[in-house]
């Protein structure tokens, strides 16, 4: 199981080391207080884009991590060894203003991280409800085992493993943490849940401060991002958490405190994606090459990590703003500015080819059509005629489902923002403003009116609403401590959506601390002695073959999480839920073979299908437990390919196809 304090050491150690760099290449680039915000976003961006395709051709080990670690401290020594940059903010309090906030930002932090944790119990150990969209782990655990660009570890043929084809920055970072630091890929991934958390909040109170130029912004920006969804309060008056049949079931659209612990991957490209926001506002006052540079490493870092967020969202906001920062530009420098910027995108179109590349092969493979629709958001229940419901869900999305699941922050932050946008003073903070305006109005549409056809959510509409969501807590923060005539009535409505939301957000808390008990945890405390047989057996880049739903129950979707969290190996099909992610197969295969693996295991296998897993999916292993119906029909016993390594009465049997080296560790 993980180790706590492995998590503590990987969340300390990416705090320090990307905030220093952060800070070093920054600090001439925006203002102080901007500066030490985005740090760690900025850190984390910059190194983790710049070192993936150099470590993809020196190798993935802890000594070449190290060694570019090693010299990126060194270039931000030099850096820091600079002049400091005559771009101070003045602001009404001191600084201990700012470290209360920073404290409390790294307590609230803990929230998602907590929910990543193993929960032990006398009946033995069970998860929280968002490890299911961490069975990614798998991802971090064989880039730590075999090295960059990551091999498929959810899917492979027996004519060789098949790239990753998923937006797999911030895993890689995580991976990057856990190999220098013996940690686990469960371990990493913890640590870095904490700093993405952590870096998100940072980067909004720096900028709150900014807009306001009062510390206590800080604050209440810490106290609106622990803000949530009204439904725990209308449960308790209309008796149902759902709201059905009023409304649709709640599916993941949800703000801050939720999705950080659900899908980190996404916020930290929508904290990267407002700090390309920023770098363009303050570019337009005062180019740089440094600007045109870390731009183009922010933007690469926020699509390698979401598709949807950097690839779609950014994107679209920032041919939005075009016209913008033209016109924002003095006509003497306008062609020079533009050719910086078309010079960074270049560089971040080169540095993100890969992935592109590789997600339109997939997009083929699966030949399923377009990867993104036009269908607006559905919100209303059953209760609503389906032949209205498509017309009423439109205002609905912005009359109900958007003041229910942010009532701190949608009406409060909308009317503050645009106060702010007609008040700011001219200049970077104005062009700030706008952009972040623009990127907030794309998210809320986006959400509203695309889809993505790629799964069974439509995530894009999921996660395109992050940037908006967190640039209405930053609005809300400076609309509630700025001097307008509007300060008392936007405060007044965050106070109460505040305090309504109270209750759902001591609820996903306290969800994440106790997780949810299941009838296998007893099993799953025992799983890590079962895998670490395993890999006696299976080498490094060896594939097993288990169950797809063997403990099933430890989430309420059924994921292959023993494997995804203890196995260190990879599957050669790790179950439906996982293909859906990372596999390029058409919807037809892969629910035939998702059936093919479900049938072996339960004993009902079929004459050709255990040489099936030998020969087309390349399954060098194979694990029968108890728990599988194939425990007492077993069809590896009397097949061919395979021959039994190791039985463990009450257990586990391990069978390696014949031929193959049983050598593990």
């Amino acid at each position: 199981m993980a180790s706590l304090i492995n998590a503590a050491l990987c969340a300390l150690v990416g705090a320090a080391f990307w905030t220093a760099l952060g800070y070093a290449i920054t600090r001439d680039l925006l203002p102080r207080v901007l500066a030490l915000g985005a740090a760690p976003v900025i850190g984390w961006a910059v190194f983790s884009a710049a070192t993936l395709p150099i470590l993809s051709l020196i190798g993935f080990s802890p000594l070449t991590i190290v060694s570019l670690a090693a010299l990126a401290l060194l270039i931000a020594a030099v850096l820091l060894s600079r002049p400091p940059p005559a771009l101070e903010l003045e602001i009404d309090a001191t600084w201990r203003w700012l470290t209360a906030a920073a404290i409390a930002a790294a307590t609230l932090a803990l929230a998602p991280a907590l929910a990543l944790t193993p929960k032990y119990s006398q009946a033995g150990v069970h998860l929280a409800t968002p490890m299911f969209d961490h069975a990614k782990i798998a991802f971090v655990d064989a880039m730590m085992r075999q090295g960059v660009p990551p091999v498929n570890s959810v899917f492979g043929a027996a004519d060789g493993a098949a790239r990753l084809a998923y937006y797999y920055l911030w895993h890689f970072s995580a991976a990057e943490l856990g190999l220098p630091l013996h940690a686990s890929g469960w371990e990493a991934d913890i640590g870095l849940t904490w700093f993405t958390a952590f870096a998100s909040l940072t980067l909004m109170m720096a900028v709150a401060v900014w807009l306001s130029k009062r510390a206590c912004a800080a604050i209440l920006v810490v106290a609106l991002a622990a803000s949530a969804s009204l439904r725990a309060v209308l449960a308790f008056i209309f008796g149902d958490f759902e709201l059905q049949p009023f409304l649709r079931r709640p599916n993941g659209f949800a703000g801050w405190l939720f999705q950080s612990a659900w899908v980190p991957q996404h916020l930290m490209a929508a904290s990267a994606a407002i700090v390309a926001m920023l770098l363009l506002a303050h570019y337009t006052q005062r180019p740089k090459l440094g600007h045109v540079l870390t731009l183009a490493l922010i933007v690469t870092a926020s699509f390698e990590s979401s598709a949807y967020v950097g690839g779609v969202i950014l994107a679209l906001a920032a041919a939005a703003s075009a016209p913008l920062l033209l016109l924002a530009v003095d006509k003497k420098r306008r062609l020079a500015a533009a050719s910086g910027l078309g010079l960074s995108a270049v560089l971040a179109l080169g540095l993100s080819a890969p992935f592109l590349r590789d997600q339109l092969a997939t997009i083929a493979a699966r030949g399923d059509g377009g990867p993104i629709a036009v269908e607006h958001f559905a919100v209303l229940g059953e209760i609503v005629p389906p032949t209205l419901r498509g017309i009423l869900d439109l205002p609905a999305y912005w009359l109900i489902l958007l003041p229910l699941e942010f009532p701190a922050t949608f009406i409060a932050g909308t009317v503050s923002l645009i106060v702010l946008l007609r008040h700011a003073p001219q200049g970077s903070e104005k062009m700030a403003v706008a952009l972040l305006g623009v990127l907030t109005t794309v998210g809320l549409l986006a959400s509203w009116l695309l889809a993505s056809r790629l799964g069974d959510n439509n995530d894009l509409g999921l996660r395109a609403i992050l940037p908006a969501a967190m640039i209405l807590i930053v609005s809300t923060a400076v609309g509630a401590v700025a001097a307008s005539r509007l300060r008392a009535a936007i405060a007044t409505i965050a106070g109460v959506g505040l305090i309504l939301s109270l209750p759902g957000s001591a609820a996903i808390v306290y969800a994440n601390w106790r997780g949810n008990a299941a009838a296998d945890e007893a099993v799953f405390a025992q799983s890590p002695e079962l895998w670490r047989a395993v890999r006696r057996y299976a080498a490094a880049d060896a594939r097993i073959a288990n169950n797809p739903l063997f403990l099933r129950d430890l989430t309420p979707w059924p994921g292959n999480m023993s494997w995804a969290l203890l196995a260190d190996r990879s599957s050669c099909f790790a179950g439906r839920e996982m293909a859906l992610v990372a596999a390029p197969l058409p919807p037809e295969r892969r629910e035939a073979i998702n059936d093919q693996f479900i049938r072996v295991f339960a004993g009902q296998a079929r004459p050709n299908d255990v040489g099936d897993l030998a020969a087309k999916y390349g399954c060098d292993v194979a694990v029968v437990v108890p728990q599988d119906g194939a425990w007492t029909n077993d069809p590896f016993a009397a097949s061919a390919d395979y021959r039994l390594a190791e039985s463990r009465d009450d257990r586990w049997r391990i069978y390696v196809q014949v031929g193959r080296a049983s050598a593990g560790k």
